[in-house]
């Protein structure tokens, strides 16, 4: 059975992740309250958050900017994007 729920990021019911994604409350929140769609649209803006950045992510700094980029996009009023940064696809 589809595990289905109302998507604080996108504002509708759609399908859930499987599993949670990270351990412990968080990853339990994202699994409980996050679509896969709008986990796909994180992770997209994760490896671009890296990518502009240049984290390292052995630096346990980059993993707490990326955790708050996390809760920030997908429970927040979403993530700020890099100065300067421009979409390649537009």
């Amino acid at each position: 059975m589809t595990h289905m729920v109302n998507c604080v990021k996108l504002g509708t019911e759609s399908e859930g992740l499987e599993f949670p994604p990270i351990p412990g409350e968080l990853g339990q929140r994202i699994y409980d309250n996050i679509s896969k769609q709008a986990w796909q649209a994180w992770l997209g803006r994760q490896t671009m958050l890296i990518n502009e950045y240049r984290l390292n992510m052995l630096d346990p700094e980059a993993a707490k900017f990326l955790r708050q980029e996390m809760e920030n996009f997908l429970f927040g009023g979403g993530s700020d994007l890099p100065p300067g940064y421009t979409n390649p696809e537009e």
